[in-house]
């Protein structure tokens, strides 16, 4: 498969950043440090390209309500000017991808989906829609890039001004600046403060530029943005979520509207009649090692599950991760090891996140 290039590659490589293939797009690693670029985030501010995230835009009536049945997230509840986190399954419960949904005005939505299943997402939600309903693929004309940190607020106020302040968490609204009308958010992926800027491609590398500008702005790259989601305890797909996966699975039934109907409902509905067989757990290792994805978690001499992300926390001065362990051996505080193949690692299970965030609760509701 063809790796693409973000439009704002070339100022990555301006900025000898580390380059290397994340699902089908050449992406920024690093530019330097990770370590030092997530010390950076949770102390002022950084800014990630994550323009190869997909975006759909929807609309159809309200009263046809078919994208409420194709995603878990109750599109028709939502308020325009919010956005809400969910998931579009199959028909088993399994995960297919987990999205944010934005409702833009009554009759439109913005749907985020991860770049690894943009196509296929893109095909799966316009099969669930109904005649009449549309989904634009707006992806390649669009830039994403997340502005994250404590600093992020007086950032994005210098770019879009002062009514950037009004945006309350996973609220959303249209700015003026660099010459057009943007969607500005107040999401992020790293549990700091922090927004969303989606501009036209053409437009892109123009507020990359203009964001580092600013005397408090790094960049950071992929590296850093999978210690910061870590350390707060949030999924990836690919690691925590995916085919094999359902959401009960991993923890995340808040993000379902089961008074709705829903693809993959049915399925859900017997699993938690079943009861679950495994859990989604976080983990600190005893030391600065660091567990690696598949790794084999062993509970009480015996295999009990295995590692989907593991990473070395700059803030905890120690290794930490999520995996998933047989339900009956999930318990905070138990002692489990992770066995490298190389090696073992003692750990114990930890609740998530693993740290408690202190900018982004400037305005949470």
């Amino acid at each position: 498969m063809e790796t693409k290039n973000t439009p704002i590659f070339e100022e990555h490589l301006q900025l000898n950043a580390l380059m290397a293939p994340f699902a089908g797009w050449n992406m920024p690693i690093h530019y330097g440090s990770i370590l030092e670029e997530t010390k950076h985030t949770r102390s002022s501010v950084s800014i990630f390209d994550i323009s190869h995230m997909g975006e759909f835009i929807v609309r159809e009536s309200p009263d046809t309500g078919s994208l409420d049945c194709a995603v878990t997230i109750p599109v028709l509840k939502m308020q325009a000017g919010r956005c809400k986190y969910g998931f579009l399954l199959d028909d088993g419960g399994r995960v297919l991808d987990d999205l944010i949904a934005y409702r833009i005005k009554s009759d439109e939505w913005m749907l985020v989906v991860n770049a690894s299943g943009e196509e296929r997402d893109y095909s799966v939600i316009g099969s669930r829609l109904a005649p009449g309903s549309l989904i634009e693929n707006i992806s390649a004309r669009t830039v994403k890039i997340d502005v994250q940190g404590p600093g992020s607020l007086e950032v994005m106020k210098a770019v879009a001004g002062d009514g950037v302040k009004k945006l309350k968490y996973y609220g959303f609204d249209r700015f003026e600046f660099l010459g057009g009308s943007f969607i500005i958010s107040r999401t992020g992926y790293t549990g700091e403060l922090g927004f969303e800027v989606y501009v036209d491609a053409d437009r892109g590398a123009e507020l990359w530029n203009l964001l580092l500008k600013h005397p408090a702005v790094k960049p950071a790259g992929l590296g850093a943005r999978d210690i910061l989601r870590l350390e707060m305890g949030l999924p990836l797909y690919g690691s925590e979520l995916s085919e094999e996966t359902t959401p009960i699975d991993a923890g995340m039934e808040r993000f379902l509207d089961m008074e709705k109907n829903f693809t993959g409902k049915d399925a859900l509905l017997e699993q938690k009649k079943r009861g679950v067989r495994r859990s989604l757990i976080g983990f600190a290792v005893d030391g600065r090692r660091t567990p690696r994805h598949e790794n084999r978690l062993v509970a009480a001499g015996a295999d009990a599950g295995f590692v989907t992300s593991g990473v070395f926390s700059p803030h905890l001065n120690r290794g930490i991760g999520m995996g998933y362990i047989d339900a009956a051996k999930s318990e905070p505080g138990n002692e489990i090891v992770i066995d490298t193949g190389k090696g073992v690692i003692k750990a114990s299970i930890k609740s998530v996140p693993f740290i408690t965030s202190t900018s982004i609760k400037y305005s949470e509701v």
